[in-house]
């Protein structure tokens, strides 16, 4: 069941590398919340060697049935966005992102582009909220030695 969302936009990074199959690598580097007055795509900088742009129209949603991937995330020394994306006109664009450790890992597992991002405090304090509300964590059994 869905619990929350909020809009989020997206800072992607294109860089120039010089490699034997590759002219450029793409990466998600920022998060940003989104009060609603972003454009889908806005170009932030320019330059042969490295290009950020903006992108606007995703949602982080919460639901009860991540919660234990959603404390993983918030207790971890660096809590992460996951951004996947998918190659659209020449250019990496976000398609979903979560703040889920197990959906995050699913990303990456399955073979898609994506990254984990630097968790802004303030998505960090939403999240946290939220679990301070609706989730209640089970204590670990530890090894039963005979």
């Amino acid at each position: 069941m869905k619990m929350g969302s909020m809009p989020i936009a997206v800072i992607m990074q294109r860089r120039a590398v010089q490699h034997r199959w590759a002219d450029e690598a793409w990466e998600a580097v920022g998060i940003v919340p989104d009060r609603g007055d972003l454009p889908r795509l806005q170009v932030l900088s320019e330059s042969p060697e490295r290009d950020y742009y903006l992108v606007s129209g995703l949602e982080l949603e919460l639901y009860t049935d991540e919660n234990e991937g959603y404390f993983e995330n918030c207790m971890a020394p660096e809590s992460k966005v996951f951004v996947m994306w998918r190659m659209e006109e020449g250019r990496a664009m976000p398609v979903r992102a979560s703040v889920s450790y197990v959906e995050g890992t699913r990303m990456f597992d399955n073979g898609e582009s994506a990254d984990g991002v630097a968790m802004p405090a303030e998505i960090h304090a939403w999240v946290a909220d939220y679990l301070r509300a609706n989730y209640d964590p089970k204590p670990r059994k530890g090894r039963q030695h005979g």
